[in-house]
Formats: structure tokens, sequence, C-alpha cells
């Protein structure tokens, strides 16, 4: 689809960065989403060439826009919007060998403790 300016959010939901449209609107209005290095609104035009610093999670993709579009299509035609730095992708790999190694031990706890893990604590702290 040749177009002059898609808006960012329709953007990065069609380049399938982000799995709702509105998701990609509260990550671009949160400062996820970086236009040329500097932040933006869900609303702003995007155009072919610029530069989008992306980041998820822990994640975070440096790319460049080659293609626009405003719907969202297959996964291999989504791949052909942008391209990726060498940096950002080495980056990532090693990111995601890390996490496989020696992953963050905070990341499996949710919530409030267990039964279980509540009297470990209380042990723990009286054992000092």
């Amino acid at each position: 689809m040749s177009v002059a300016g898609v808006r960012i959010d329709k953007w990065l939901w069609a380049a399938r960065f982000f799995r709702t449209r509105s998701a990609a609107q509260q990550a671009v209005a949160g400062g996820k989403v970086r236009l040329s290095g500097e932040r933006t609104k869900p609303s702003a035009e995007l155009r072919v060439g610029a530069q989008l610093a992306i980041h998820i999670g822990v994640y975070e993709w440096e790319i460049t826009v080659v293609q626009l579009s405003a719907q969202r299509g297959p996964a291999s035609i989504a791949r052909e919007l942008y391209v990726e730095d060498e940096a950002s992708r080495h980056k990532r790999a090693a990111q995601a060998a890390l996490r496989r190694v020696a992953a963050d031990p905070g990341q499996e706890r949710r919530g409030r403790p267990t039964k279980r893990e509540r009297r470990q604590l209380e042990r723990w702290c009286d054992a000092e």
C-alpha cells in the first residue's frame, strides 16, 4: 500500500510490534516508542525513512521504516515494512541468550507469597 503518511500507532500495529492498535497507542503515549530519538504522539505521521526506537519489555528495536501500511497483514509482509539495525539485532540476541542462561529470579514471583513461602521467610528471619 503506497500512502504519503500513516499514523504511527497504525503502522506499529500493521508491522506486528503490538497485538492491538490500542496497545500501540498506549506504548507511544507512554514513551516506549521514539521517533528520531524524540517522544511522539500516537497520531504522529510516519514517513518512509523514519528512525524508530521501540522498547517492549526488556527488548529494544532500532529500526528504519521502509514501507508504509495501515492494514495488518501476514507476518511475512509485516517484516518487509522495516529494516532493523545490525547493532540492535545483536543486542537483542545477546539479551535473549543471557536470559536463557541466567533467568531473573524475581521474574517468576508474582503477587503475595504463598503460605509455604511465608513460613520459609519467617524461619529465615527468625534464624538471624
